[in-house]
């Protein structure tokens, strides 16, 4: 079994992302001072169902955490995320 990718965070992008069998799933961002505002998060089909989405998202949250960042998820993904994960709602703008 293969050993799941890594989610890396592309700052010249804007995005975290997470590339497995050729294509990428990402979520991308914005900075707006002291906030991090998630725009939309993107799985090609053929990797949905392998939660690859949630793992990006987690990796964005836990990014802003650590970088004292607020949260506005205008994706409605990380909408989702969050109330599924209330350990996240802290970030909340």
């Amino acid at each position: 079994m293969p050993t799941p990718q890594e989610v890396t965070h592309d700052e010249r992008r804007r995005r975290f992302e997470l590339a497995e069998d050729g294509k990428t799933g990402f979520l991308t961002y914005e900075l707006h001072g002291e906030t991090i505002v998630f725009t939309h998060t993107i799985v090609p089909p053929e990797l949905e169902g392998r939660g690859i989405g949630g793992r990006i998202v987690a990796t964005g949250l836990e990014h802003a955490r650590g970088e004292g960042l607020k949260v506005v998820p205008r994706c409605s993904f990380v909408q989702g995320y969050i109330e599924r994960h209330p350990e996240y709602a802290d970030l909340v703008a």
